[in-house]
């Protein structure tokens, strides 16, 4: 392995030291997602995140452990602020025997076999790689819908990126507050004694993801489940659901145990799964329940259909313009848009359309990336 890779492996060694759970699977994913993945530097905090923890209890830990091992600058502003110099402090020696590398990063003393697994596992090729992103989701076997659940689980650091700014109140914020100011003059007669300030908060804008699971979709509703679980490791602020006559919310389903197990316990619980397709009743469903007091509004709405409608397309449009209303934005990815003859010309896709702010394929891994993009 190269010298780069080396380090990273040494980070997910390092994190094990320090008593998480990180098992050598999830030390192979985040290696792709560093080599397959040209991240930015300030991407490496979440592409390791969400590559190497899988709880939110160890979201803590973890963010010791990388200020410790890549240095506290390299934290996300957000991260940074909200753990204010936590970070700062070097690692208990005592606790981990540690050796500095020549090329900057730790390396710690493992088990020669374990660490024999760990490189082999690494070796798959770039090229091999590039194959199966390219490749749409119909046409894999089952040894390569493995090898693409973990491209589907790098794509997690781009959608992390997914932020809105907004201004609040900051005693050394870089901007006048002249509300809060004027406001503040009143308990001094009118006098302006103090001078407020604001800066921006940036948060992540919540992501909601429908699925649809009908018969046309099947092909692709294993790799759309499992870029929602992608999403789930990048953010805590993510609702998934499923739809194919009615609407299944399955975000709690997700949130908890391995991918496999993540997707038969979704599987079991979407009585319609592999039936028929009522989009424009589903959206209604959604947007009645959740849409004025509820999470959508303000949210990134994502839809995965092939916009094959058994119902009245009239529906559909009423539904989808209350939903683009109340989003900040609507993706609506459709599979069959990979194929260069394609034409939005079914019913309920048409119908659709014209509420919808981005419209993408997302039939293979590729694609799944540039929707990510298209969320941030």
């Amino acid at each position: 392995m190269n010298s780069e890779l080396d380090r990273m492996v040494g980070f997910g060694r390092y994190l094990r030291a320090s008593g998480l759970p990180v098992g050598t699977g999830r030390i192979v994913t985040f290696t792709h997602a560093i080599a397959m993945l040209e991240l930015a530097p300030k991407d490496l905090y979440w592409a390791a995140r969400a590559s190497l923890i899988s709880h939110p209890d160890h979201f803590e830990a973890f963010d010791r452990a990388f200020a410790d091992y890549f240095g506290a600058g390299q934290l996300p502003e957000e991260i940074a602020a909200a753990h204010g110099d936590a970070g700062s402090e070097p690692a208990d020696s005592e606790m981990f025997e540690i050796e500095v590398s020549g090329t900057g990063g730790w390396e710690l003393p493992e088990d020669d076999t374990e660490e024999s697994d760990e490189e082999t596992a690494i070796q798959i090729t770039a090229s091999s790689a590039e194959v199966l992103r390219t490749k749409s989701f119909e046409d894999l076997t089952e040894e390569e819908r493995a090898s693409v659940a973990l491209l589907i689980r790098r794509i997690a650091p781009i959608i992390a990126r997914r932020k809105v700014r907004r201004l609040r109140a900051e005693v050394h914020g870089d901007r006048f507050d002249l509300r809060r100011t004027l406001r503040g003059s009143l308990r001094t007669g009118g006098e302006p004694f103090l001078r407020a300030k604001k800066g921006r908060r940036t948060k992540l804008r919540p992501l909601v993801l429908i699925l649809d699971v009908s018969g046309s979709m099947s092909p692709y509703a294993r790799a759309f489940l499992q870029f929602g679980l992608a999403a789930m490791e990048a953010s805590r602020v993510v609702e998934v659901f499923c739809f194919g006559t009615r609407l299944t919310r399955v975000t709690r389903s997700l949130k908890s145990g391995d991918t496999d197990e993540a997707l038969t316990r979704v599987a079991a619980e979407v009585s319609d799964w592999d039936g028929g397709t009522r989009i424009g009743e589903s959206l209604g469903d959604l947007v009645k329940v959740y849409g004025q007091h509820g999470f959508l509004r303000g949210s990134v709405v994502v839809l995965c259909s092939d916009g094959l409608e058994r119902g009245d397309p009239a529906q559909l449009e009423t539904a989808m313009a209350r939903l683009g209303r109340l989003a900040h934005k609507v993706v609506w990815v459709n599979p069959l848009k990979g194929s260069p003859e394609y034409e939005p010309l079914a019913r309920g896709m048409a119908a659709a359309l014209p509420h919808v702010d981005t419209f993408l394929s997302g039939h293979n891994v590729t694609s799944l990336e540039e929707l990510a993009e298209a969320l941030t």
